[in-house]
């Protein structure tokens, strides 16, 4: 009885894609907090507030304590916390998920969002806020502010919409 415990708390946690997921998570996580830390630190980009590269990109500093489009930025200390905790939920529910996720495609999606969840998550509980720095703009259009964990989780969400139209659901 124990050791199917042990099989099934086993097959919860860890399923045939799940090597894959802890890659891709490990390495979004990493690469993105190398490179805010060559931007924070090694580019001194706070002290410097905009570099620009090219005609359509800058690296321009911004802290966002909230979420995307500065959603829940004047709640302060409480959504701060509030979204360290709703990151680690949210990786720790999406993993499950993952766990479960047979085909490549779908796990790879799964696994980028849990990467930039994590790593934004690590910069609220370091430095209070999200730090952004890619600015993407075209003429008068400027899209907003980001970083390589936004960006992560936005290809994740785009690979799970492409898997939900175009994955082999019902197929045998």
């Amino acid at each position: 009885m124990e050791q199917q415990a042990t099989h099934e708390t086993q097959s919860r946690w860890w399923g045939a894609q799940s090597r894959l997921a802890a890659w891709i998570v490990v390495v979004v996580f990493v690469l993105d907090q190398a490179l805010k830390t060559w931007v924070l630190f090694g580019l001194d980009l706070p002290r410097r507030g905009t570099i620009p590269l090219l005609p359509f990109f800058d690296l321009t500093m911004v802290w966002n304590p909230g979420i995307s489009y500065g959603m829940l930025q004047d709640y302060g200390e409480l959504a701060r916390w509030g979204l360290v905790v709703l990151s680690l939920i949210a990786a720790v529910a999406l993993w499950l998920w993952a766990a479960r996720v047979e085909t490549a495609r779908l796990v790879t999606a799964i696994a980028l969002i849990i990467g930039g969840a994590l790593a934004n998550g690590l910069d609220r509980i370091l430095y209070g806020a999200v730090a952004d720095f890619a600015h993407l703009f075209w003429g008068g259009f400027s899209w907003y502010v980001f970083n390589l964990a936004d960006a992560a989780i936005v290809a994740g969400v785009l690979l799970l919409l492409y898997d939900s139209v175009f994955g082999d659901y019902g197929k045998t």
